[in-house]
């Protein structure tokens, strides 16, 4: 039933996606065939009018991806809205850009049917969201689960559920004490249940009690589950073996992702001049002090090297020991507090990764001080070290500020283990997504120096 309930969803989902894809195409076509067309200086045939609207229509999918315009009922309505708007403007910069050297236009004339597109398709995300988010609700109510948890505290787990009541409603808990086998009873009773973070071999019967009798299961991954997704399968024998080289990335691997470093960092350094430049003066004129902070940080190996930030403290903001900034940091100045807001105090950081120190994309780099903290309390928190930091990464994207090192760790770890350039290239539009999250900067507890829980 679960099954059927599960397959269902994809498909309604699946239609409404095509729909709302369709409708922006089909408004693109019109300004395309009563707009854009009579400005070309060659008339295209039919075929090339379809090809153009076919390039819009693919440009709207890739965008709607990677920003997650589609994860109705997945992500939280604004969550939603903000990646369709930023689809939007992106799948539109693009398209104006190909027809602008599609047509020889001079870049910044015609902008206005652009404009009119954007806002038409901005009312038309809201309308779509809104709508099938409520037949979403209707149709598929929040899972209602059974957790089972052990020695680990389920608290910081269950508050991330409780904070989507829409999706998730934990209806009951079972401590791993009771029993393996009246676990498995109570969990007949459910279509939905969580597995904490218990030991493997209970965690591998009811994993393999769940897939017999088709219970969707989510489980809390241990390290080990996350370097195995990196693993590659060898059928040279008849028993299937799972290879784990754990040597970081190839020689061509190496290559392109430091070529594009340098690419997206130039490119990055020449766009955000002035905006560096502004954020310069408003340092220099609040207190006169220095415009950038230099701070010693780890990166691949543990080698340590010199971060370079824009200044967003005092000047002796740290005469009493190394630690995070708090959610209410009296250490931060005015100017310092909107710039972390946004991230752009970390925009020195370019000039770190054309020198090589950094990349683009990778783990957080952090202080030797906090670092060894997060060590002696989580052995494995080096495994981070196994790629060079960067200047974002998927902790960063999917992490907040304040995530518990243990947390951390495994967003790392999926991203070291699962590299790709695509990866990178997908993780670098959604650091624009989080630019103005707010969760994404806020500090650690006013009673904790580290992010440990």
């Amino acid at each position: 039933m679960e099954n059927k309930h599960y397959q269902c969803k994809r498909i309604f989902m699946f239609w409404a996606s095509v729909f709302f894809v369709a409708v922006q195409a089909g408004i693109f076509a019109w300004q395309w065939y009563n707009v854009y067309s009579h400005m070309m200086r060659v008339q295209y045939y039919r075929r090339g009018d379809w090809a153009v609207i076919g390039l819009y229509a693919l440009f709207c999918v890739l965008f709607l991806k990677i920003f997650g315009g589609f994860k109705v009922g997945y992500l939280r309505n604004m969550d939603v809205l903000y990646g369709q708007a930023l689809a939007i403007f992106f799948q539109n910069l693009v398209s104006y850009i190909q027809l602008s050297l599609i047509g020889l236009w001079r870049f910044g004339t015609h902008l206005e049917h652009f404009v009119y597109l954007v806002l038409i398709e901005a009312v038309l995300a809201v309308v779509w969201t809104l709508l099938t988010r409520h037949f979403y609700a209707k149709l598929y109510p929040p899972h209602q689960m059974l957790l089972i948890y052990g020695d680990f505290s389920p608290k910081q787990l269950m508050e991330k559920l409780d904070s989507r009541k829409d999706r998730y409603q934990i209806r009951e808990m079972i401590h791993l004490s009771a029993g393996v086998e009246a676990i498995l009873e109570k969990i007949k009773q459910y279509d939905t249940i969580i597995i904490g973070d218990i030991p493997s071999r209970e965690r591998n019967r009811f994993l393999k009690f769940c897939y017999w009798h088709e219970i969707r299961c989510y489980s809390v991954p241990k390290i080990s589950d996350i370097i195995i997704t990196g693993a590659s399968r060898i059928d040279l024998f008849d028993s299937i073996l799972m290879l784990s080289r754990n040597n970081g990335l190839s020689i061509g691997e190496r290559f392109f992702k430091r070529l594009m470093d340098i690419v997206i960092a130039l490119f990055a350094c020449i766009i955000l001049s002035p905006i560096m430049i502004i954020i310069a003066a408003a340092i220099k004129v609040y207190d006169r002090g220095p415009v950038f902070y230099k701070q010693e940080r780890l990166t691949k190996d543990e080698k340590t090297f010199e971060i370079l930030k824009f200044r967003s403290m005092i000047v002796a903001s740290e005469k009493e020991g190394a630690r995070l900034a708090s959610e209410n940091d009296d250490r931060i100045t005015p100017v310092g507090r909107i710039l972390r807001r946004s991230h752009f105090d970390e925009l020195p950081q370019l000039f770190n990764i054309l020198k090589g120190d950094m990349s683009v994309v990778g783990p957080r780099p952090e202080r030797r001080e906090i670092f060894d903290q997060y060590e002696e309390s989580i052995p494995e928190f080096k495994f981070r070290l196994k790629m060079k930091a960067g200047l974002t990464g998927y902790a960063q994207v999917y992490g907040q500020y304040n995530t518990v090192p243990y947390d951390k760790l495994k967003l790392d770890l999926t991203y070291i283990e699962n590299y790709s350039m695509w990866l990178d290239i997908k993780l670098c539009f959604l650091t624009v997504k989080i630019l103005f999250q707010k969760e994404k900067s806020e500090g650690v507890g006013e009673d904790h120096t580290t992010a440990l829980q």
